[in-house]
């Protein structure tokens, strides 16, 4: 893929108010570490990650998206009556319907002519709504777009934390210490065609993508059913409980099972036999990183990917001026630019200080590093992406 009319004019973004540090998390694992003998300090020293933002509770996804987009529309000459399309690009949404962008629309005040919609791809949200918003540019059907995202951490944070209480075992531990990385944090990339482009600045070259599909189980973030939750709705029966155990799955609950799980939308016949008090307790978060698998495979597909975008935007490693990677961790960090073979003085990270912000990671790295002028004008700039999948997408940029 390559591009021609297509720049960003502006990026935005917004960070939550409450700090969350590492050893704030690790005290309250204190039982489990203590039955377990793991040492304190273990999530910084393998994450590289001293804290990360939680928004208030409640605090609903969509404003942080706005917020973060009259940010960047605040910065340009873009009216919001010339967006052509509007893409939210979260993770985290507030509903299984309306799209969560129809919400953020509503609160910029994007006009009725606008493409609205989500685009849901794991970490590689923004990277792919820059990609549509691109080839709409290119094609001629709109001229200005907005990509916004906004991430969430502090329930998934909070069920991982009782979930190793309740379970203290070093296997639960290892699966869940990912869930410790989360962040919180709201972006906005605003792109438009060249006419527009007030600076003529941040030109998109190019983009790679290439997935690896055979490891999509890996790291999972879900909804699943508890069979113990489940038992209890039916006076516990022992049996029930061990074939509720076998049957339900994460994966193996149909989606439309998923919506329906509220007394509001059972079967009267169904929903008067359950006790609604205890019905939302059948459904509940889980996310589960194979971190050692996740950090080979990624690392091999990142390679992959990188050969083939350096051959396709027409670079050698050594033209790359600057680098954005997606904020995983130190140990991610350093070993993709040790296969990559890029000095570590040409990327920037904000891991340390926010944590792991899914979609919102890179392009909110991206407008830190411009502002504080580790990204120049005329610099050639890669944007190296990667999420559960596995997917992996670069876009490369003169900046």
């Amino acid at each position: 893929m390559r591009y021609s009319k297509v720049h960003v004019e502006a990026l935005g973004y917004e960070l939550p108010p409450v700090v969350v540090t590492s050893e704030d998390l690790e005290q309250r694992l204190e039982p489990m570490y203590k039955k377990l003998r793991i040492p304190s300090g273990q999530v910084e020293s393998l994450t590289g990650i001293t804290e990360r933002r939680w928004w208030d509770e409640g605090y609903p996804v969509s404003l942080g998206a706005a917020a973060a987009a009259k940010k960047a529309l605040a910065k340009s000459n873009v009216s919001v009556k010339d967006i052509g399309a509007l893409i939210y690009t979260g993770v985290c949404r507030e509903n299984f319907e309306p799209a969560t962008a129809c919400v953020v629309a509503n609160e910029i005040g994007i006009t009725a002519d606008a493409f609205v919609y989500d685009i849901s791809n794991a970490c590689l949200g923004v990277l792919n709504g820059i990609i549509d918003v691109a080839n709409r540019i290119e094609l001629g059907q709109i001229k200005a777009g907005l990509v916004v995202s906004c991430e969430s951490s502090r329930e998934i944070n909070e069920i991982a934390i009782k979930n190793m209480l309740d379970d203290p075992t070093m296997e639960n531990f290892s699966s869940s210490l990912a869930t410790l990385t989360g962040g919180s944090g709201a972006a906005a990339v605003l792109i438009t065609n060249k006419s527009m482009a007030s600076e003529k600045r941040r030109k998109l070259l190019a983009a790679t993508t290439k997935a690896a599909p055979e490891h999509h189980r890996l790291c999972r973030w879900g909804i699943k059913l508890s069979p113990v939750a489940l038992g209890e709705l039916f006076l516990s029966p022992n049996k029930l409980k061990d074939a509720v155990h076998q049957m339900m799955e994460p994966e193996a609950i149909p989606s439309a099972v998923k919506e329906i799980m509220t007394n509001q939308k059972l079967p009267n016949m169904i929903s008067s036999l359950l006790p609604s008090e205890k019905l939302p307790k059948a459904l509940t978060q889980f996310m589960s990183t194979d971190s050692v698998s996740v950090l080979k495979h990624g690392v091999d597909l990142g390679l992959n990917t990188w050969k083939s975008f350096l051959e396709n935007v027409g670079w050698s490693r050594d033209h790359v001026d600057k680098l954005i990677c997606h904020q995983v961790g130190s140990g991610h960090r350093d070993m993709i630019l040790r296969e990559l073979g890029v000095p570590a003085d040409k990327e920037f990270s904000t891991f340390k200080h926010l944590g792991n912000i899914g979609t919102v990671s890179l392009p909110l790295t991206a407008a830190i590093a411009e502002q504080r002028g580790h990204l120049i004008p005329g610099d050639r700039v890669g944007f190296l992406g990667i999420g559960s999948g596995l997917n992996c997408l670069m876009l490369g940029w003169e900046w």
